[in-house]
């Protein structure tokens, strides 16, 4: 198993021991507003010889943003096995490689697991940077129970699965939490609707920017209040937990 030595309060730089960092990290980065950057993020951005970007351009404006010029190469769904192997190309040269998606955690719904795997089964040394991820700033603003929760990322974009997929966690005790484009969205709180019944739910759009907004309600009353809106960017939709009594009725 890889080893990284930890970065300790009495390193040399003010609690980072840039030695100590391991040849790839995984670096979280703003949800929307670019000052939720953490320090730490942008002092690895700033000391990696290569940064691994989801989307070039949308990390462009945030290196720029903090005057970083960092050779960036792409990372993304459509050439994640490709990008992969160059990445670990570049760390057996001796390069330290940073990791970012277009917003939030690498891996939680977007480009990083495949290669966290890769890299354990190669025994590179790796870590990360917390920061931001959507679901878990819509869920403490959700209202809706947050001591136990699941998250489900984006649901099939066809009906049928789209289907299976809900009916897998109609059943659940647990808060819900799913992904979806403004696409799809009517139709998925539709389906919701239909599986899960008129629950309380939540629907979190546009988090940490100017016009951030979350509606709370029942199913039904949310997805009125959609259809009257321009949809626009990713929504976070959360759906409450199957009571007690309604798993009960369901079993007879």
């Amino acid at each position: 198993m890889s080893k990284v030595r930890t970065m300790t309060e009495d390193s040399p730089t003010n609690g980072v021991d840039e030695e100590a960092w391991p040849p790839l990290v995984l670096v979280a980065t703003p949800i929307g507003n670019l000052e939720d950057i953490s320090l730490r993020a942008l002092r690895i951005l700033k000391s990696v010889d290569i940064i691994a970007s989801e989307d070039t351009r949308k990390t462009g404006l945030l290196l720029k943003r903090y005057a970083i010029e960092k050779r960036q190469i792409s990372l993304h769904e459509h050439n994640e096995e490709r990008a992969i192997q160059q990445i670990l190309a570049f760390i057996r040269q001796g390069k330290h490689v940073a990791v970012v998606t277009d917003a939030g955690t690498p891996g939680i719904a977007d480009p990083g697991y495949l290669l966290v795997r890769k890299a354990l089964e190669e025994n590179i040394p790796l870590t990360m940077v917390p920061g931001p991820a959507a679901f878990v700033m819509a869920l403490v603003l959700s209202g809706l129970p947050s001591h136990s929760f699941t998250f489900r990322g984006f649901p099939p974009r066809k009906a049928g699965p789209r289907r299976r997929f809900f009916e897998m966690d109609r059943d659940s005790p647990h808060t819900l939490i799913y992904y979806e484009s403004p696409y799809r969205l009517i139709e998925s709180l539709e389906m919701a609707l239909e599986v899960f019944g008129d629950r309380p739910a939540a629907l979190a759009n546009d988090l940490t920017k100017r016009f951030e907004r979350v509606d709370r309600g029942l199913l039904s009353e949310i997805l009125a209040v959609v259809r009257g809106l321009t949809l626009r960017g990713e929504f976070v939709l959360l759906i409450a937990g199957c009571e007690r009594s309604d798993r009960s009725e369901g079993k007879k």
